[in-house]
């Protein structure tokens, strides 16, 4: 008959609380979405697919737009002090684990100690010693000194036995994921600035390109008009008139000017250059302005629930969450006792000769168990304390949620209320440019008065400049749509290459 092998029962309780850990177990929260973007029905283009966010910017066919969003990503501030905030994070985690291990120090000391002769302890060794006694009697005599040398080891370690350092751990890396998500989501943010503000450049050089049409325009109507008056077929008041036309327009550029140029210094900020770095890349050339960028064939959207899961602030929440879940743990590990085991092996000896011997050996061991008895309440205020922190997290977490619920819907709303304006807008342009060439063209036949070639041309001047304005607005309302839909970034990368990159 073979015998049971037994575990001795202080090993055995041992393990069993190693198992334990206190507080509780985190489990990753539901939340039930719609089974669809309501929005989806009045936007053009756009389908319920699983759409590939990584690079979205590259859709509009701008190689201009792509590099400024690759600089960006790779040079932008903000960026950069998230990544920095992730080494940091991770540094904790290291600290939090920390106090799960052996604490060893080493120590070296030299003492020297003279004895006083006026003390009772020398008048002591006076009496058996006699004054001429010597230091090698066994008792130091007074006025005497003796020099000791030390060098030894200290040692401590508490027993995780409750898994207070464990949830310590958890929650550090909790906090590492989270930093790691707000990395993303920065990516995203800096991603769709500089398509907007790209975007919203490209729209004001338009803009402006339409300005110097119309002074063009205008200045030929007034050299019209001009020798209409000399050949005595128009008036002074129709002279007056369109140089007052041709004045107004002159003042439509300056302002659109400055916008251009605050837009190409906000575009060098994000790439973390000096405002100006990007002047001369960004200026176009004379007369020459860069088309406005293809709208893509379709917008992918996919489904509410895989929003949760492509929203970097979302999933930064989450884990946020998870983190705040262990903290309690870590709280509730103050209830239960602590064991420390502390110990020291030194060498002592009064000379360095036969300091290193087994005779100068001097050891110590303690184990010493810690129970809180009373603190007034701080533990179990703390312990209150945490669990509140994680009901606040949770409820940030469902507000990340609808939030970015609302900005899909509100982004798919923006996106095709202005993709039926702009159809509208340019249809008026296209009439608008009719009615201008027909007004024209009767003024010089003599058939009409002049003022309806003013009236004609103002109103093409406005279809003209509202038409390159809600250009510019359906791309941006299309960036907006990519960021609500959660993309700029990729996969979470490697530690690593976390870790690798430089802050700046």
């Amino acid at each position: 008959m073979r015998r049971r092998s037994r575990i001795p029962l202080p090993l055995a309780a041992a393990a069993t609380l190693a198992a334990c850990t206190v507080g509780p177990n985190y489990k990753a929260p539901e939340m039930p979405t719609p089974p669809a973007y309501q929005e989806t029905g009045a936007v053009g283009g756009v389908s319920a697919e699983t759409p590939d966010l990584a690079q979205w910017w590259s859709q509009f066919g701008d190689p201009t737009l792509d590099s400024l969003v690759q600089r960006a990503l790779a040079g932008n501030l903000d960026v950069a002090t998230e990544v920095s905030k992730i080494r940091a994070a991770r540094q904790q985690v290291i600290i939090a684990g920390a106090a799960a291990l052996p604490q060893i120090d080493a120590a070296g000391s030299v003492n020297n100690t003279m004895l006083s002769k006026n003390a009772g302890f020398s008048q002591l060794a006076n009496a058996f010693g006699g004054k001429g006694a010597s230091s090698t009697s066994g008792v130091g005599l007074p006025g005497t000194d003796f020099t000791t040398y030390s060098v030894g080891f200290d040692a401590s370690w508490e027993l995780d036995l409750f898994g207070q350092t464990r949830r310590s751990v958890e929650a550090a890396r909790g906090r590492v994921e989270a930093e790691v998500w707000s990395l993303h989501d920065t990516e995203v943010s800096v991603a769709s600035e500089v398509a907007v503000d790209y975007l919203t450049l490209r729209a004001l050089q338009r803009q402006i390109l339409v300005a110097e049409r119309e002074e063009g325009r205008e200045q030929l109507l007034v050299g019209l008009v001009q020798a209409r008056r000399q050949a005595g077929f128009a008036t002074q008041l129709e002279v007056s008139q369109q140089q007052n036309q041709l004045a107004t327009a002159k003042s439509q550029r300056p302002t659109l000017e400055a916008q251009a140029r605050g837009e190409i210094h906000a575009l060098g900020v994000l790439t973390g250059q000096p405002p100006e770095a990007l002047s001369a890349e960004l200026a176009p050339a004379p007369g020459i302005v860069p088309e406005p960028p293809a709208p893509p064939p379709a917008v992918p959207v996919g489904l509410p629930s895989e929003l949760l899961r492509r929203r970097p602030d979302v999933r930064e929440a989450e884990r946020n969450l998870a983190a705040a879940t262990a903290d309690v743990g870590v709280a509730v590990g103050d209830l239960y006792p602590q064991i420390n085991l502390t110990g020291s092996a030194d060498l002592i000896s009064e000379s360095l000769k036969n300091l290193v011997s087994g005779n100068s050996i001097q050891t110590s061991l303690t184990a010493a168990l810690v129970q809180h008895i009373f603190d007034g309440g701080k533990i179990r205020a703390n312990i209150s304390a945490r669990k509140e922190a994680r009901i606040q997290a949770y409820l940030a977490y469902q507000k990340a949620v609808l939030t970015a619920l609302k900005d899909v819907e509100d982004a798919l709303s923006r996106y095709g209320a202005e993709q039926r304006r702009n159809a509208q807008l340019r249809a008026s342009a296209d009439a608008a440019q009719v009615a201008f060439e027909m007004a024209d063209a009767r003024y010089k036949s003599g058939l009409t008065d002049y003022i309806n070639v003013l009236q004609t041309d103002a109103a093409l001047t406005a279809a003209e400049s509202q038409l390159a304005e809600s250009d510019g607005l359906v791309d941006q309302d299309l960036v907006s749509l990519e960021k609500a839909l959660g993309g700029g970034w990729s996969s979470p990368p490697p530690q690593g290459e976390v870790a690798g990159r430089e802050a700046g």
